[in-house]
């Protein structure tokens, strides 16, 4: 019986899709894997019992990823499961911004006690009206699982779309509109597009790709959308630009105490993955990976380790081993069990950065002494022994 802590509230159809060898504990010291949403992770001590745990969501930045990778705790994440939800979030920010739909709301509510309402709201209705979308430019910088969507909305909108992403995966290149163009500069995309859309993780690297610079080269009245992350904007130049008047509009998921004081800045409380599907979809494919790796030692959508998949155990037993990808240390675990006296029936390895994974399954099954032999080995972070049915 394998344990789950869920932190925060996942969606119980995720929960219920673990499965009978699966229950949940709210002792987070007595669980196997931890379901997470945004509750933040850094200041949280991990037990050695725990081996995984799963964003239901795709960004990571509440959990601290390397000090998992050095203790064998593999971190999932969901790409693409919620991407619908951001993607309807992000054509409703650009039709906010390009007809002033809100404003004409507020006027409506305001003289919704006058008789006369009807005749005023056609004589006043001119202050409201804004453009069409069609026509008009799309930036998208990231083409992943919410970038590739939102660019082909904006195809079906008739609108002309660039595309940035120097990390393009075959998969989503192949699920774009061939009327996208794919550009290799940023500088292309300032200077061309009306409205700028970012989909791309925070790291050290991103943070402030929407910066002071950035938006000077942008195009007057440009409207930039932000349903990522809040640290990839510069927040102080662009409540500049947007008093100035060269940005026409800011369209935020992301309350702080900066967006929340800026001009024409029209900003949501983090709903773009809120959906009840998109929780959902979030819960399931979070629950799935864990199951597979539990059950298996498979893993999928990892962000600390690389995939790797033997499908479901057919062997007597398989051997999980987390270790530095430096050379040496694979010759010392199949040595070790050859010194045992068992085959190796099949294997894989994957390596991530300074992080490897190695799989094997085995025809026989080896003694716990195994798990030992195997961490007195320099550079092996974990050893899991999973028993297959035939054990």
């Amino acid at each position: 019986m394998y344990r789950v802590h869920c932190i925060n509230n996942i969606a119980k159809v995720g929960t219920d899709a673990l499965g009978e060898q699966f229950a949940l504990t709210d002792n987070a010291s007595q669980a196997d894997a931890i379901l997470v949403r945004s509750a933040n992770l850094h200041e949280m001590d991990f037990s050695n019992k725990l081996l995984a745990i799963a964003r239901a969501g795709a960004g990571v930045n509440n959990i601290p990823l390397e000090r998992c990778a050095e203790q064998g705790v593999v971190v999932f994440n969901t790409p693409g499961a919620n991407a619908n939800g951001v993607k309807e979030l992000v054509i409703a920010g650009m039709l906010l911004a390009a007809r002033d739909i809100r404003g004409g709301i507020e006027w409506v509510n305001r003289h919704s006690d006058d008789p006369q309402v009807g005749v005023l709201a056609e004589k006043a209705k001119n202050r409201f009206a804004g453009t069409e979308l069609a026509g008009k430019t799309l930036g998208v910088i990231g083409l992943g699982a919410i970038g590739a969507m939102v660019a082909n909305a904006g195809r079906s909108l008739g609108m002309h779309v660039m595309g940035y992403d120097p990390y393009l995966s075959v998969k989503y290149a192949w699920s774009l509109d061939r009327h996208v163009r794919h550009v290799n500069d940023l500088k292309d995309i300032w200077a061309n597009a009306d409205y700028i859309t970012i989909h791309i993780p925070a790291t050290d690297a991103t943070r402030g790709i929407i910066s002071r610079k950035a938006i000077a080269a942008m195009k007057d009245d440009v409207v930039v959308l932000n349903y990522a992350r809040d640290v990839l904007v510069d927040e102080r130049a662009m409540a500049e630009a947007l008093q100035e008047g060269h940005v026409s509009h800011y369209m935020t998921d992301f309350a702080n105490a900066n967006s929340t004081q800026m001009p024409r800045a029209i900003v949501t409380p983090h709903l773009g993955a809120s959906t009840k599907e998109a929780e959902d979809n979030c819960a399931i494919m979070a629950a799935n990976e864990i199951r597979d790796y539990l059950e298996n030692g498979n893993i999928t959508n990892s962000v600390n380790y690389g995939t790797v998949d033997l499908g479901p155990i057919t062997t007597p037993m398989r051997l999980a081993v987390f270790h530095k990808n430096v050379p040496g240390v694979i010759g010392q675990i199949t040595s070790a069990i050859s010194a045992a006296g068992v085959n190796i029936e099949n294997m894989t390895d994957k390596s991530m950065g300074d992080n490897a994974y190695s799989l094997l399954d085995l025809s026989g099954v080896i003694d716990d002494s195994i798990e030992s032999t195997l961490m007195d080995v320099d550079g092996i972070y974990r050893v899991r022994v999973i028993h297959g049915k035939f054990a």
